[in-house]
């Protein structure tokens, strides 16, 4: 299996109009436990480095973990942003393929071998942090303008939507790449 990192959305454009308002509110339990994930996957990263640096492996518990944490906070941010109307489910599968159930899918294929130099991926991924600031003021900007679309046609616009999804696979990968959970350099651009 290669490292490659799957992300997509499957659900229709069409969100009722009131979700823009309140879809956000009632993601916050799950705003708030993504948080409190972020946190332990900040502090698995810490042992991932060094696991890497010193054994080139991560050990297969945290690798699934972060994978995990990767998935839900895809799932919640997409929530949130009212992409879809399905309320994210409080799972937490760790493991690395997508185990169904939710609109917005998220896999990481398991790396071929890690090297000592992918415990410096998160600084590699500078250029790519520059690269997705810029995209994600644009998502931002779309999102915005799609808030007041839906509010009064109740649908997304499709290449509005496409570009979103876009921008948060691309930032899927980068977040990988930077947590060791694949040793391939990302290639730069929306795909």
């Amino acid at each position: 299996m290669s490292d490659a990192v799957t992300f997509e959305l499957e659900a229709p454009p069409e969100v009722a109009n009131w979700r823009p308002l309140v879809q956000w509110i009632l993601a916050v339990p799950h705003l708030i436990i993504a948080q409190v994930l972020g946190y332990v996957s900040s502090a698995l990263s810490v042992i991932s480095f060094f696991a890497v640096l010193f054994t080139e492996k991560i050990p297969e518990g945290i690798y699934n973990f972060q994978v995990m944490v990767l998935r839900y906070r895809a799932r919640v941010t997409m929530y949130a942003g009212f992409t879809h109307e399905t309320y994210p489910k409080f799972e937490f599968a760790m493991s690395r393929t997508e185990p169904g159930g939710d609109p917005v899918r998220l896999a990481v294929g398991a790396p071929t071998g890690w090297k000592r130099t992918n415990a410096f991926n998160f600084i590699l991924a500078i250029p790519h942090y520059i690269v997705l600031c810029v995209f994600g003021i644009g998502a931002f900007v779309l999102w915005v303008v799609n808030f007041f679309g839906i509010l009064f046609t109740g649908k997304w616009n499709q290449g509005h939507r496409d570009f979103i999804v876009k921008v948060q696979r691309y930032q899927n990968v980068v977040m990988a790449y930077a947590m060791m959970l694949r040793n391939d350099y990302p290639a730069f651009g929306l795909s």
